[in-house]
């Protein structure tokens, strides 16, 4: 077997053992994290609000008495518009004679997807893009962070309006913005994390075994990272949250998809705020519970990536 014929066959083999040790390590690094994870009473106090409504969302279907926007009459055959709670409507109805159980338990669904897909693709394009500049430096650095500064003079709510307005009143298109602003200070603290863990021995040595930088990347930092990513994912969720809640309170969300801030934005056109409290309160309470969840979960999961946390 020629020389070059037995790199060929033993470069697909490193691979292979490469990806087995970054595995190995994601594993022992979770399990690390998470054995420090559960000591913290305020993280799994705001995991255990965060699987409640995870787990809403997913009954929600089976559960809802009634479709969204299925009217309600009264026994005179009129609308039952803005009824209390009672026992056949726990949550009375809306101005429209909607059930205002069914719109919280099917909006769960648009607050969860928004909040965990928007959180991951904050947590990926910033963990990418800080790896790459902290990984490389230099003028790719110092394009990362160039793009890092122009994009934090966005603001964010008139940003996503326009995105709407240009591409349509859609769940994705709000992702979309939350995704192309939400992920800068991730990146930026991906960055400096990188910028130390790429002076470590080991990264030195694989550098001078010849390994690709996408291996150094994947293999030797890329898990001493992910903490980091998960805790700013965490926080993201609450953002994305509050964000869809916002642009649909706007008025730029769709209005056929019953979430939390269109039936905010429902009762504050037909100024029901203050008088149908049990059309108020009950997505005011849902968007403020799962965003406090999210923060307890961050703050908890900072004891995992703050050693100072941890020997208090």
């Amino acid at each position: 077997m020629s020389e070059e014929t037995a790199r060929q066959v033993a470069q697909p083999r490193e691979t292979k053992q490469g990806w087995r040790r970054f595995f190995q390590n994601l594993r022992r690094s979770a399990r690390e994290q998470a054995r420090i994870f559960v000591k913290s009473k305020m993280a799994v106090a705001g995991l255990a609000i965060i699987v409640f409504y995870i787990v809403v969302a997913l009954v929600a279907p089976y559960v809802a008495p009634y479709a969204p926007y299925e009217r309600i009459y009264a026994a005179d055959g009129t609308w039952a518009k803005l009824q209390p709670p009672t026992a056949a409507h726990p949550l009375g109805t809306t101005e429209a004679a909607h059930d205002v159980l069914s719109q919280l338990l099917l909006g769960a669904r648009i607050a969860m997807f928004v909040g965990l897909l928007g959180a991951f693709m904050v947590a990926v394009i910033g963990t990418t893009m800080g790896v790459i500049a902290g990984y490389y430096g230099g003028w790719v650095d110092e394009l990362v962070m160039r793009l890092v500064d122009i994009l934090y003079g966005l603001p964010f709510i008139p940003f996503v309006i326009v995105l709407v307005t240009v591409l349509g009143a859609s769940v994705w298109n709000i992702i979309l913005g939350i995704a192309l602003l939400y992920w800068l200070s991730t990146a930026r603290v991906i960055r400096s994390e990188v910028l130390t863990v790429r002076e470590r021995p080991y990264v030195e040595a694989a550098e001078a075994a010849g390994a690709s930088d996408f291996r150094i990347m994947a293999v030797h930092i890329l898990p001493n990272v992910i903490p980091l990513a998960a805790l700013y994912a965490a926080i993201a969720v609450g953002y994305s949250i509050v964000a869809q809640a916002s642009i649909a309170f706007l008025g730029f969300g769709d209005p056929t998809i019953p979430s939390w801030g269109v039936m905010l934005q429902r009762a504050f056109v037909t100024q029901a705020f203050g008088t149908a409290w049990w059309w108020v309160f009950p997505p005011g309470l849902s968007i403020t519970l799962v965003v406090t969840g999210a923060y307890l979960v961050g703050r908890g999961y900072e004891e995992v990536v703050n050693p100072q946390l941890q020997e208090k």
